[in-house]
């Protein structure tokens, strides 16, 4: 996949913005001028040079900013991996949707997405940016929920019973997530969102409120999971401050839709499911791009562990756990199954040295994590085997990581897993380079790679 942030050697920026928007107008050539104005001019708000899977240039973008994600994808990722293509795709599956800038961004294109997610919080972000909106309706649930919440005596201690106790004021040693007010204010709007009888309305609003929790919270989040703001104890939130970030949120996507709901292809396939199992039961696809967990030990339903117990997606820990369980095995955090039966003589070494070196670990079951990982994964490209016609392209970016000075090469192994399961290698490129731990150095020495594959 041509990158066009992989070019920038020498070149002007004006000369990568060009070429930029060149592709995106070739790409959306075949459409009706009105599809295509609004395309290119979503896209023309997103002309960065940074790595294309790097997101922080495109989290401004027309929908990307109701929720931002850094680990997305930049759109120009998919615009440069279907124009990289022999023949224009009509259909495009990602088994991992993450924040769904796959699917949306297909959507501009006029190509068909299917997309996978089992966090229930992502699902709602993907669906809520690709669902088409009457606005009459939409801005009178809006006024009908604001109104509803204003009335609503939400009970936090009775509704977050099961959440973790650092949620909620008192919290636990005096740190608390969100103040007594401010729960109560935020759980009187979920109440309301909840009552709505339009499904789509819900989603969307759901995702609004899940977008402010953070910002109004005595904690950040970052790549290492959470942690207290700085000067928190000082900090006041009120209730009035979430009904206005409420109503900024809705503001903009209200923005949004009206200017970029008219999009190319309207069509979409969403699975809120395990992407073992989902992806060999989906309909027929002909390009497959995604980005799975890397190996590097972290769960990253952590990162929305507040929106999902806050807007009450999880509600007893068993509701926890099992989402965790239908991850990828790429962490040790819960305890669970490794068990494996995947060929690759590269990932066998790499787990020999793992397990010759694993008094140094931090987990013992480190090893057994790394063989179930490159499992799972062989499951999914099988899954996408049975979908995918003769020839069909798959595109894949993965992350590497380090254990013990053992480095896990995982686009080598990827590509061997691949090919026990009827893929051939068209090209295996690296795209950025990635920072290692502190305990295994701190440089930036890990490769993010993209794999292209074909289907036999």
């Amino acid at each position: 996949m041509p990158s066009i942030s992989q070019s920038i050697g020498g070149a002007r920026l004006e000369d990568l913005q060009r070429e930029f928007w060149g592709t995106v107008t070739d790409l959306t050539n075949c459409l009706a001028a009105g599809h295509r104005l609004i395309a290119e001019s979503w896209f023309r708000r997103h002309a960065g040079a940074a790595p294309s899977t790097a997101n922080q240039d495109a989290q401004a973008l027309p929908f990307q900013r109701w929720y931002k994600v850094k680990e997305a994808f930049a759109p120009r990722a998919v615009v440069d991996a279907i124009a990289s293509l022999k023949a224009r795709p009509c259909t495009c599956i990602d088994p991992f949707g993450g924040s769904g800038t796959t699917a949306l961004t297909c959507q501009f294109l006029g190509v068909r997405p299917t997309t996978i997610e089992v966090n229930p919080f992502l699902a709602d972000l993907i669906e809520a940016k690709l669902a088409r909106y009457e606005m009459t309706g939409l801005m009178a649930d809006y006024r009908a929920v604001v109104d509803a919440a204003g009335t609503l005596q939400a009970d936090p201690v009775s509704m977050m019973a099961n959440a973790p106790t650092t949620f909620i004021e008192p919290g636990v040693d005096e740190r608390w997530i969100f103040s007594m007010e401010v729960a109560s204010r935020i759980l009187a709007l979920r109440a309301a969102i909840e009552a709505l009888p339009n499904r789509r309305h819900l989603v969307l609003f759901r995702v609004l409120l899940g977008s402010l929790l953070i910002t109004c919270s005595n904690v950040v989040i970052n790549g290492k999971g959470r942690r207290y703001r700085s000067g928190w104890e000082s900090r006041r939130v009120t209730g009035s401050d979430i009904m206005r970030a409420f109503e900024a949120a809705f503001l903009a996507a209200i923005e949004d839709i009206c200017r970029y709901g008219n999009r190319p292809c309207s069509d979409y396939t969403l699975l809120r499911r395990d992407a073992r199992e989902a992806v060999a039961e989906s309909a027929r696809c002909d390009f497959a791009l995604f980005s799975p967990p890397y190996p590097n030990s972290f769960d990253y339903t952590d990162i929305y562990n507040v929106e999902l117990w806050m807007l009450g997606y999880l509600k007893t820990r068993a509701d926890n756990l099992g989402l965790r369980e239908a991850t990828l095995r790429s962490h040790v955090q819960i305890k669970r199954s490794y068990s494996a039966n995947v060929h690759s003589p590269q990932l066998r070494e790499v787990v020999d040295r793992l397990a010759e070196k694993r008094e140094r670990l931090w987990d013992r079951e480190i090893p057994e994590m790394i063989m179930a990982y490159f499992d799972d994964l062989r499951i999914v490209l099988s899954g996408l085997y049975r979908i995918m016609p003769g020839g069909a392209s798959v595109m894949m970016v993965v992350g590497d990581s380090r254990y013990a000075e053992v480095t896990i090469n995982v686009g080598a192994i990827a590509t061997e897993v691949a090919a026990s399961e009827g893929f051939q290698l068209v090209g295996s490129s690296p795209i950025r380079s990635m920072r290692s731990s502190a305990q295994q150095g701190g440089r930036f020495d890990l490769d993010e790679t993209l794999v292209h594959l074909t289907r036999e």
